[in-house]
């Protein structure tokens, strides 16, 4: 049979198959090898295979991520920095990411402006989890899901929305939350709509390590909107801070985003930094 693991405990695992849930121990095997929560599995009785995975995420550990909602919001005041690493994070992943601006009912016509300018490479939706408006965010939920951003956005907030408009055990869920905020833990998966939520708001302190396995040459490739500049630099290497550069002409002439191309060179720096440390 197969089926898909949604929580860890010690060495048992349950695993969610045809709507029916399963507590198994590994074969020596796959003990051997490793099971995560999100991995495909075979079993009979006990787990005997894992499928290939798409992605393994070390902090916090899960499986086979399909989406990532990237939380900010006006207040407390953004971090782009952490939003631009995690945006590569989930480039480096295979994670189809999703900015979701919470707070919405109070965030300004010029910060929403702004965002929707600096980032149209990227799909943003508007929520706002106090006021229960989180409509666009359901219909975002297929395949595994997990929430980002720096704290105090919302994102433990949001989660609990979305169970309670599933009537779902909110208080169970809220406290797993709150006691994981900031640490790397075990994930459970828990159903909603079409995909599964992750009950983490973890990523919230995403250092350059998460990253670090891109060098600076490769770092533009994943900045999407740099795209066509860089098809106009005089040199394949270059990093796009000066010259005849392609990058540099079409942020001087708005194409590209100030600061966005600011947050570049920023991270830039630091990997250049760690690579010569």
């Amino acid at each position: 049979m197969k089926g898909l693991v949604i929580k860890k405990n010690a060495n048992l695992f349950t695993v969610e198959s045809n709507g029916t849930l399963v507590n198994l121990a590994p074969s020596g095997k796959t003990r051997a090898s490793g099971i995560f929560v999100g991995d495909f599995v075979e079993f009979d009785d006990c787990i005997t295979n894992v499928y290939e995975r798409k992605n393994l995420l070390i902090r916090p550990p899960i499986a086979n991520l399909n989406k990532m909602f990237v939380v900010i919001s006006q207040i407390p005041k953004p971090d782009f920095i952490l939003l631009d690493k995690i945006l590569i994070y989930c480039h480096l992943n295979d994670i189809q990411p999703i900015i979701v601006v919470n707070k919405s009912d109070i965030a300004s016509e010029d910060f929403i402006n702004s965002l929707k300018a600096d980032y149209s490479f990227y799909k943003i939706i508007f929520v706002s989890a106090l006021k229960g408006d989180i409509s666009f965010l359901e219909k975002e939920i297929n395949g595994i899901c997990a929430f980002a951003g720096q704290s105090a956005v919302g994102k433990s907030s949001l989660i609990n929305a979305l169970f309670k408009s599933e009537q779902a055990d909110v208080g169970h869920l809220s406290k797993k939350i709150e006691r994981g905020k900031q640490t790397t833990r075990i994930v459970s998966l828990y159903k909603i709509n079409d995909g599964y939520i992750a009950d983490t708001a973890g990523f919230s302190m995403l250092d350059l390590s998460m990253v670090s396995n891109i060098n600076e040459r490769e770092l533009s490739s994943y900045y999407p909107d740099f795209l066509k500049g860089r098809a106009y630099c005089k040199y394949r290497s270059c990093l796009h801070e000066g010259g005849d550069c392609g990058v540099i002409k079409l942020v001087n002439s708005g194409e590209i985003s100030k600061r966005r191309y600011s947050n570049y060179l920023k991270i830039l720096q630091e990997l250049k930094n760690k690579n010569n440390y």
